[in-house]
């Protein structure tokens, strides 16, 4: 079994918290966009995609903190 060195899991780490970082901020765009106004508007709530933007951005931030934190 191969072994992973610290350096590459706080670099993966890094990038996830980047990435997760900007699907957050992408969410957060589209979520003031005329679509999800409309949306919004008609069932109280963010479309499926704004909500899937958020989502997989939180957990992307939280699976990045966690390795930064524990390696």
């Amino acid at each position: 079994m191969a072994k992973i060195s610290k350096s590459s899991i706080k670099t993966a780490s890094i990038a996830l918290i980047a990435v997760g970082a900007g699907l957050v901020f992408w969410g957060y765009q589209k979520s003031g966009g005329l679509e999800s106004k409309l949306t919004s508007a008609l069932t109280g709530s963010h479309s499926d995609n704004v909500m899937m933007l958020y989502i997989s951005g939180a957990a992307c931030l939280a699976v990045g903190i966690y390795l930064y934190i524990k390696k």
